[in-house]
């Protein structure tokens, strides 16, 4: 069976002028070694291809594959990541992962937290703004700050938490300025933060277990920030958690990976308050996938299950999806 595995390769736009932060989001050649390792030994035969904007030339040109494997994670837009899936279904080409709909309610932090509230999963009180106007809307102090549309912790750190309006302000005009996008100010969660791994669809879909991430208080003030996201190891410790606040992390998550229409796999954040409640944050449907350096793969591991393992049940839950059940059934014997 082929397969089309598109990405943005960081090097690539760190060559064109694009700073370290911009490209944050991007796969390092290691991911794209790792996967293609991965999915050849499952029994896939791989094709690099590349940028979405390859995967379209191809099918302009009439290339199809058995199934396109994506985590480009698209350079434009609050919908950037909803580019490939649209295109694969524009020439109804089979692929791995969550429909447009979903890519784009889940990188619109708000939106997303709309429909979990909504569907009765808890998540912290919010506002959006804006602009940094003198007139603020009403807030509970601290809050915690950052652009509605941004992953990997881009425009958290230190500064985020706020105490009052004035801090509010300040740091509201620095993340607009920055991110030319509004930003979400939260409620500020006290209690311990978790991500959960999730894989499979429907009835199907499974939890492979919860992490608890715990950032050193003197590590850019304990927030789980883009700095801190990049150069983890010294800071962080991450454990795989069972007791019953993870427990109910897990449950929230699956939740939260239903009402929003995931598919085939994904990372739900979750932050539990002052109370020991695990509040919905955020969903990572196209997670990373370095296999030592992503939160998916590093909790995957804990948990017991390889990489492989990891990256088959995405793959199987995604042909089967389009009822490709036999092929499904080679690639977990292979």
């Amino acid at each position: 069976m082929k397969l089309g595995l598109v990405y943005d390769l960081r090097d690539d736009y760190l060559a064109i002028g694009f700073s370290e932060e911009e490209t944050a989001e991007f796969d390092s050649r290691a991911t794209i070694d790792a996967l293609e390792g991965a999915l050849g030994r499952l029994g896939w035969d791989v094709q690099r291809i590349g940028r979405g904007q390859e995967l379209a030339r191809q099918l302009v040109g009439g290339e199809r594959f058995d199934l396109v494997f994506s985590i480009a994670e698209g350079l434009h837009g609050r919908s950037r990541e909803a580019q490939v899936p649209a295109l694969c279904e524009m020439f109804d080409q089979p692929y791995a992962f969550s429909d447009p709909l979903t890519m784009a309610v889940t990188l619109d932090k708000p939106v997303a937290k709309r429909i979990v509230r909504d569907s009765g999963i808890p998540t912290a009180d919010f506002v959006i703004l804006e602009r940094a106007t003198r007139d603020l809307p009403d807030i509970a102090f601290p809050a915690f700050l950052k652009p509605i549309a941004e992953g990997t912790g881009k425009g958290c750190g230190g500064r985020s938490k706020v105490s009052n309006k004035v801090e509010l302000k300040r740091e509201a005009a620095r993340l607009i300025e920055k991110f030319h996008q509004p930003v979400i100010a939260e409620s500020y969660l006290a209690g311990r933060e978790f991500t959960v791994g999730i894989v499979g669809n429907g009835a199907n879909a499974k939890v492979i277990g919860v992490m608890e991430i715990a950032v050193k208080p003197d590590a850019d003030s304990g927030i789980y920030s883009y700095e801190i996201k990049e150069n983890w190891e010294p800071f962080v410790t991450l454990a795989l958690v069972d007791d019953a606040e993870a427990q109910l992390a897990g449950t929230r998550a699956l939740a939260a990976y239903h009402a929003l229409g995931c598919r085939d796999g994904a990372r739900v954040d979750l932050k539990s308050d002052s109370q020991g409640s695990p509040q919905f944050l955020e969903v990572n449907p196209i997670a990373g996938l370095h296999p030592t350096h992503s939160d998916l793969p590093i909790l995957t591991t804990k948990a017991g299950f390889s990489y492989d393992w990891l990256i088959g049940e995405i793959t199987t839950s995604a042909i089967a999806r389009y009822n490709l059940q036999t092929s499904a059934a080679d690639i977990r014997a292979a």
